[in-house]
């Protein structure tokens, strides 16, 4: 097999440092519309020829699968390696493993996800063949690049920083969510690329160079137009609910040290929080007062947890969210153990408990060991959040009408999953989440872009409650309307609307992400037969 030449190692490179480089915290974004253009360029420019001449103009063609296979893995190891840089610290300080372990782990976890980056490589060559200018794997690539978001959604579980995030400050061009979710976005971002990775191909080709420059200009037009969305910014939009977000900025500690002086006295902090202003007079009345998914044992069965929260509710006279571990024992489930869940519970305002919302989609290894014979040796990386069931339903809670669409943590990356809270009938949703975990890497600000995508795809406001931050009230059109400083006890005075408005998106799901994969299948067997049939 002829070897992959240095600069297609190059621009994999290159090509993986801008894919890093448009997420946070450098967060250039406008970067995206080039970032994956070298990647394309190398995998078409990755060869020698077997048989054309120098003569022709022609010095490199396209990778060999296994070659275009090769040359994407590095550039996904590169990739989830300077982007999720964070695991390392998360395993290292609350997963209770050594430095050794902690770096095995990012290892493993960048080698697993980086095969999604090497199927799209595998799958650009095979529709290049042999053509060192493949007008079919340029224009099937964007439907390409939308597949394998779409199985790194649904089969790996973990659709950390998909492409068309980048954009979410785009109000014009992130709208198209609302019909495709942020898979259409991607799509629009990945055409952009596929011009410009058309023009670097050109420019390395003698006989078609005269296009390059037309080509050229032509991508850089488009990128300024689409780009210029960002300067958009339409007038505020109407609000007429306050919601109150306790920010706890409670630290994970070790088990030992939540006696029960301190449990009482952060408690007795929080209600303070809750119900007055920072100069001890009696807050305004809310519509809602959340409490966030955090670190400290508050179960849902401890009357000391329930009697402050139901205190709270009937003192201000407000419907409440708390953050707080669920418990369903024995006696409810005779044929099972007693089970813990990582719960939202709502309370009325006459202090009763009336409904909760179990976490469905969990962490692996954070919140629960998958195969655990297998890996029984990494049951300790749970040891600070616990080892829970699985909630499941994504049914909206009912708070006096309003209809709260609920989502846990790392809930908010899925696109589908956040949907269906809103098809269900969430008029408004709210987002807990304890981002401690992150520290000060880029994981926090990557995780609330994310989330504030999910506010764009179904037209709803966004209450965003965390326990160190950022706590967040966002508009429908993804903007940060209200936020209150990272790491600092606090509150957040949340202004938001419901909505009973639903989108295409909403109602119909990722249509669009698996109209990419239909395609992009047929395209490859039509590519594998058509080989097939030339070889015989």
């Amino acid at each position: 097999m002829r070897q992959i030449h240095k600069s297609a190692w190059v621009l994999v490179l290159l090509s993986a440092i801008l894919q890093i480089l448009i997420f946070p915290l450098s967060n250039l974004y406008i970067l995206c519309w080039v970032a994956v253009a070298p990647l394309l360029a190398a995998i078409l420019r990755a060869r020698p020829p077997a048989t054309l001449q120098v003569s022709e103009g022609i010095k490199l063609v396209p990778a060999s699968p296994l070659q275009g296979f090769l040359l994407g893995y590095v550039c996904g190891i590169l990739w989830y390696a300077g982007t999720c840089y964070w695991i390392y610290n998360t395993m290292r300080q609350y997963g209770g493993v050594n430095a050794p372990a902690a770096v095995g782990i990012l290892i493993l976890f960048c080698l697993y996800l980086a095969l999604y980056h090497g199927t799209f490589g595998l799958c650009v060559a095979l529709l290049a063949g042999n053509n060192p200018v493949s007008r079919r794997a340029l224009v099937l690539s964007p439907f390409v690049w939308v597949a394998i978001e779409l199985a790194r959604t649904r089969i790996s579980g973990f659709p950390w920083d998909l492409l068309g995030v980048t954009q979410v400050d785009n109000i014009p061009l992130a709208r198209v969510a609302t019909v495709t979710g942020v898979y259409g976005v991607s799509f629009e971002i990945m055409v952009v690329n596929v011009a410009v990775a058309a023009a670097l191909l050109l420019h390395r080709d003698r006989v078609r160079r005269k296009k390059r420059n037309s080509l050229l200009l032509a991508s850089v037009a488009a990128i300024v137009v689409l780009q210029a969305g960002r300067l958009v910014n339409p007038p505020a939009l109407p609000s007429d609910h306050v919601a109150r977000l306790v920010q706890e900025n409670i630290p994970a500690v070790e088990g030992s040290d939540w006696t029960e002086e301190y449990f009482k006295t952060t408690l007795k902090d929080l209600t303070a929080l809750s119900l007055t202003t920072p100069n001890g007079e009696r807050a305004r009345r809310y519509d809602l007062i959340v409490w966030p998914e955090s670190p400290a044992p508050f179960y849902t069965t401890d009357p000391t947890f329930r009697d402050a929260i139901s205190n709270i509710a009937r003192e201000s006279q407000a419907w409440v969210l708390a953050g707080g571990l669920g418990i369903r024992n024995a006696s409810q489930t005779p044929r099972q153990a007693t089970e813990v869940y990582n719960s939202a519970s709502l309370i009325s305002p006459s202090g009763d408990w009336v409904g909760r919302y179990d976490k469905v989609h969990l962490v692996p290894f954070g919140e629960y060991v998958p195969f655990k014979r297998v890996f029984a040796f990494a049951g300790g990386l749970t040891k600070e959040v616990g080892d829970f069931a699985r909630g499941t339903s994504r049914a909206p809670l009912d708070a006096g009408g309003t209809k709260l669409g609920v989502f846990i943590c790392y809930e908010s990356i899925f696109p589908d999953e956040v949907r269906r809270s809103a098809a269900n009938g969430a008029q408004v949703f709210v987002n807990i989440s304890n981002d401690g975990w992150y520290g000060d890497s880029g994981a926090y600000a990557q995780h609330l872009k994310q989330a504030r995508m999910r506010a764009v795809e179904n037209a709803r406001w966004l209450l965003r409650d965390t326990n160190t931050g950022v706590t967040a009230s966002i508009d429908p059109y993804g903007r940060i309307v209200a936020r209150v400083p990272r790491k600092v006890r606090t509150v957040l005075n949340a202004s938001y609307a419901v909505s009973n408005v639903t989108t295409l998106y909403t109602r119909h799901g990722d249509w669009f992400a698996y109209l990419c994969a239909i395609i992009s299948v047929v395209a490859l067997l039509a590519g594998l037969l058509k080989s097939k049939a030339a070889n015989r």
